[in-house]
């Protein structure tokens, strides 16, 4: 994340937005009324996709769990899943 203040924001307003876009910068703007951010709207989009998963009940239980069980080498191929052709 990036920190700047507001004056430095403004003078390179279209360079910030270039660089949100383009190389997934996330701005942290600094203002006496008090602080923003600023994202693209990809990285917005991401974000509130992973809110919309984490509110599932039992989704982060289950991550968990697969992971673990990634851990113990508790894999299946793709045969297993899917068969063989």
């Amino acid at each position: 994340m990036v920190n700047i203040n507001a004056t430095k924001a403004r003078k390179e307003f279209f360079e910030i937005i270039k660089d949100t876009i383009n190389k997934h910068e996330i701005y942290h703007i600094h203002h006496k009324q008090g602080d923003a951010v600023l994202l693209s709207e990809d990285e917005y989009s991401s974000l509130q996709e992973t809110l919309e998963l984490l509110s599932i009940p039992g989704f982060r239980e289950s991550i968990a769990k697969s992971v673990k069980q990634i851990e113990k080498s508790e894999l299946y191929s793709l045969d297993d899943v899917f068969g063989k052709d």
